[in-house]
């Protein structure tokens, strides 16, 4: 990889999109400490006592307990992009226009940008509405009422939008998914503060504080090993291709395979089973105003994830619910299965048409229940492993925010990888 890295600057092409890319990251990181004006940060801070809140922030390179001008980050982009993604299975019409090729990918695109300044806009109007009624953000001379509410809104929904244009850029002139990335910098920002948080309560517990850092670390590299080898493994399936004669030549005839990856899902069912598990304690912060007592919060602390034995089996069981329905919606075996018997291709051993869909189907289903398991694993050791050896602020043990980190390393280098095969030059992979 890091032969790849250098390489890659060698090439002037590469490292022009090298630079960019930093300098984008630059901004990134700046805007993360510039503040809205009259925000009492320190009001602010009370209510980060877990739930949605921690989340947001942990996304967001800790711009969220700043309430900074990237105080939302990218969320709403790719929640309208999943709204969409979710809506072309559902309407003929948008599935449609998805096919068309560029000219439907771009007006899709110009959609979800819309959608994602409607969906800014609502976000940061109750976010900002409930955390100025819950004295969590403290006006301090820049008005009262409605229109303060809607002046931080504003503020949000740019910030929001200039982070959407930020990683289309990165996209188009830099290296690797820009929307990846900009999640990936507001995540790593993050590692070097926890680990120097870790080190400093390694230090005052002497020697065994040591041990048991050292212990973290090794645990550490050993998630990510774990995640890398899962993220890319895959089931292939050999594919024959029937020959055609075309003119004087023969095409076809050969056999391919159809990969299909254990983990294809991604780290969207760990978000969408965390964001439900977690919308009770966030409202119980909200609703008790700080009062930790209140029987609703102390409920709400057992619901969550690694607040109970019952809360995290119901969050590993909404992994699992989640990984088999995602799958389900972004791999159409009844498509597959229908496109191969149009093409004159065939599983080796399978008939064409419903034999192949089931037979698919099933392999399907045996894969992607090793990639739930391994979802629900990741999910969970993030809440049990830090306290186990009594590090309480490193969350990057596991999780969502270290499978994105992982998946978007591997995906940016793969890229960087095919580029410098392109120009000739020897990479990592052999």
């Amino acid at each position: 990889m890091l032969q790849s890295l250098a390489a890659a600057l060698r090439s002037p092409e590469l490292k022009k999109k090298i630079q960019f890319l930093v300098l984008m990251m630059a901004v990134y990181v700046l805007g993360l400490h510039i503040t809205i004006p009259g925000v009492n940060t320190e009001a602010l801070l009370g209510q980060f006592s877990g739930g949605l809140l921690d989340m947001f922030d942990m996304f967001g390179g800790g711009a969220f307990k700043k309430y900074a001008i990237f105080a939302m980050g990218i969320m709403p982009y790719i929640n309208a992009s999943i709204i969409f993604q979710l809506l072309t299975i559902a309407f003929p019409s948008l599935s449609q226009m998805q096919k068309e090729g560029a000219s439907g990918q771009k007006r899709i695109k110009q959609y979800t940008r819309y959608l994602t300044g409607v969906l800014a806009f609502i976000q940061g109007f109750m976010m900002t509405l409930v955390l100025k009624n819950s004295n969590a953000i403290a006006d301090q001379g820049l008005g009262t009422g409605i229109l303060y509410v809607l002046f931080i809104t504003i503020v949000l929904v740019a910030g929001t939008s200039f982070l959407m244009w930020m990683g289309e850029m990165i996209t188009e002139k830099g290296i690797g998914n820009g929307v990846s990335i900009v999640i990936f910098a507001g995540i790593m920002v993050t590692l070097p503060f926890q680990l120097f948080a870790s080190a400093l309560e390694a230090n005052s517990a002497g020697f065994t504080g040591w041990i048991r850092f050292i212990v973290l670390i090794a645990i550490f590299i050993a998630v990510i090993a774990f995640m890398v080898s899962v993220t890319v493994a895959q089931r292939k399936i050999p594919i024959q291709h029937a020959k055609r004669v075309v003119g004087n030549r023969v095409y076809g005839g050969q056999t391919t395979y159809l990969p299909l990856r254990v983990n294809s899902a991604g780290v969207i069912p760990i978000i969408f089973a965390v964001s439900i598990q977690y919308f009770p304690l966030t409202l119980a912060n909200v609703l008790s105003k700080g009062n930790m007592d209140h029987w609703f919060v102390r409920f709400a602390q057992q619901f969550a994830p690694g607040g109970s034995w019952w809360g995290s089996l119901i969050y590993a069981f909404m992994i699992f619910v989640f990984t088999y329905f995602y799958t389900a919606v972004t791999f159409n075996v009844q498509d597959v299965s229908d496109n191969l018997k149009k093409q004159g291709s065939y599983v080796p051993g399978i008939r064409p048409g419903k034999p192949t869909r089931e037979y698919l189907d099933k392999i399907l289903t045996r894969i992607t229940l090793t990639g739930a398991i391994f979802l629900a694993i990741v999910a969970l050791i993030q809440y049990y492993i830090p306290g186990w050896l009594g590090f309480h602020n490193f969350n990057l043990i596991g999780g969502t925010s270290l499978l994105i980190v992982v998946g978007v390393a591997l995906d940016t280098m793969q890229q960087i990888e095919s580029q410098l095969i392109m120009r000739h030059y020897e990479g990592f992979i052999k």
